[in-house]
Parts: C-alpha cells; sequence; structure tokens
C-alpha cells in the first residue's frame, strides 16, 4: 500500500465528517490499525477538525433550547417573577415565566380593542403588558428604543423594509427614527412593550 497515496486521498477526512458508508468506515479502521503512519494521521486531522468546531462554535440561543425540549415532551415549570422587581425583556427571556408572573391580569378573550398595564416606569425604562386586537399604524421614535416581546398570539411587523413574524417567545427591538408597524395574525396578541428612552 502507498500510504502517502492513502492519506492524501481523502479518506481520513471524510471518515471524520461521517461522509463514509459502515464499510468504508471499517476498513479505515482496518488499515489504521495495521499502519501507525496512517492512525497519527487520523488523529492529527481528528484534532483539527475538533479544533475547527470548537472555534466556530455559537452557544444556543436559551428560546431554542426550550422549543427543543418543549417538543419532545420535557416540560418546564414557569417560575414567576417578583412584580415589583421585573427583569427587562431581550432575545433569551422565557416567555412562560412572564405568563405566569402575569396571568391574573390576561383574560382569556379579551373585551377592549387595546389594553395596557404599566409595570414598570422609570427615567430610563417602561414596562407594560399589552394586549391587542387591532393592527398598530405606522410610527417612529427618535427619543425611545421600542421592543415587543410576544407572550400569546402572531403578529408582523414591518421595521423599515423587512417584515418580521413574530409569535410566543419572539423578541424585537425596533432602532431609533425606523418606520414601523404592527399587523395582528391572530384575533389578539399578549405582549411586553418596553421602552428605553435616550
Amino acid at each position: 500500500m502507498n500510504i502517502k497515496e492513502y492519506i492524501e486521498s481523502g479518506i481520513l477526512e471524510e471518515y471524520c465528517l461521517g461522509l463514509l458508508n459502515p464499510e468504508e468506515q471499517a476498513s479505515v479502521l482496518d488499515i489504521c490499525s495495521r499502519f501507525p503512519e496512517i492512525k497519527k494521521e487520523l488523529a492529527i486531522i481528528e484534532n483539527v477538525i475538533e479544533n475547527m468546531a470548537v472555534n466556530v462554535a455559537l452557544d444556543p440561543d436559551e428560546r431554542l433550547k426550550q422549543r427543543i425540549l418543549d417538543s419532545l415532551g420535557f416540560e418546564e415549570h414557569p417560575v414567576p417573577f417578583d412584580l415589583d422587581n421585573l427583569p427587562l425583556t431581550d432575545v433569551s427571556s422565557n416567555y412562560k415565566n412572564w405568563l405566569k408572573t402575569l396571568e391574573h391580569l390576561i383574560p382569556e378573550e379579551p373585551k377592549e380593542d387595546f389594553f395596557c398595564h404599566v409595570l414598570r416606569q422609570d427615567e430610563h425604562f417602561a414596562q407594560m403588558l399589552i394586549i391587542a386586537k387591532s393592527d398598530v399604524p405606522e410610527e417612529t421614535h427618535d427619543n425611545l428604543v421600542e421592543s415587543f416581546f410576544i407572550l400569546k398570539g402572531k403578529c408582523s411587523c414591518t421595521v423599515g423594509d423587512r417584515t418580521v413574524m413574530l409569535g410566543p417567545g419572539d423578541f424585537l427591538e425596533i432602532p431609533l427614527n425606523l418606520e414601523h408597524d404592527v399587523k395582528m395574525l391572530t384575533s389578539h396578541v399578549v405582549a411586553i412593550l418596553q421602552y428605553q428612552f435616550v
């Protein structure tokens, strides 16, 4: 066997990437057991690929992790927040904890077209529970950064020239001076509306 040719053939890389069928994998392992130079080269390739994977790996979004667990049937028990010390919402917020905290304020079928309950307000932030049945017309803000965190229902939000679909657990922050609107895709939407004053 020409060891140099075998190493340069790419089969060891294919083995490491899981691209070989079971018979080809067994053949690579057999050859590695008979040729120490090939076994050594395989170890080097495995280390390089592992290092590459570690260097480009991203931490998974907590919401993605929870959605996967939910789809597999692992129920997470929501933990309510302290109403006097509510956290700010962001992309990693857990909507189930918010629903548990605010369940006493959320009707099954809202009667009003728009309901707003202020949860928190100071010189830097305002946070409101909103329940909307009708679309929000186009608007722009030059003195606050607005964000939505959806708890129930679905809507679409057009921000500038892009449209984003939002559902439970989705968070969207809208930059300053950018036109945006919200269209209801379900009978109503329950959300945390958050303002950061600038």
